[in-house]
């Protein structure tokens, strides 16, 4: 008789309705828009509405916090700002092209406006020969077959522009 009452017990326990575990939340606005939640009281010059929150049970779909009532909160001005971009570098040559152009040069071994003399080594290697006049630096690539390449770099030390090719002229 006394295990039945047992099990009696545990099954009028775990029957209890869901309302059971419900209780009821202080939602706090203050003046600037900063929202506290609480069981406690909320301050003075706080605007309070009252939250029921329901406790988490494995496997049920409904929503924990129901959402606040928009008449309560209406009195509120809300601002729109625009994202702020934080940790952007700023490159010497002034950002002309962006990461994914200089990388995709480099890969291409091309030469592009805006990349800097460590970018065009990166993607040509160390210059055959570094001429400097006034603020203009040059490097020189001598190919195999009697071609090379120049690049010119401002007193940025960024590209002007593509590197210029020159074919070397065949004896006659």
């Amino acid at each position: 008789m006394l295990l039945s009452t047992q099990y009696f017990l545990l099954i009028a326990l775990l029957c209890l309705p869901l309302e059971a575990f419900a209780t009821t939340v202080h939602r706090c606005e203050a003046a600037n828009g900063r929202i506290t939640f609480t069981t406690l009281g909320c301050a003075t010059d706080d605007s309070l509405s009252l939250q029921d929150v329901r406790t988490f049970t494995p496997g049920s779909t409904v929503a924990l916090m129901p959402e606040a009532d928009a008449r309560e909160t209406s009195g509120m001005k809300i601002k729109r700002r625009e994202p702020t971009v934080v940790g952007q570098t700023e490159d010497k040559c002034g950002n002309v092209i962006n990461a994914r152009e200089r990388r995709e040069a480099i890969i291409n071994q091309r030469v592009v406006a805006g990349m800097s003399q460590q970018d065009v080594e990166s993607a040509l290697g160390k210059p055959d020969k570094i001429t400097v006049r006034n603020s203009t630096t040059s490097y020189r690539y001598d190919t195999k077959r009697g071609r090379s390449a120049q690049v010119e770099f401002d007193e940025k030390g960024c590209t002007k522009g593509k590197a210029k090719s020159r074919t070397a002229k065949s004896p006659r």
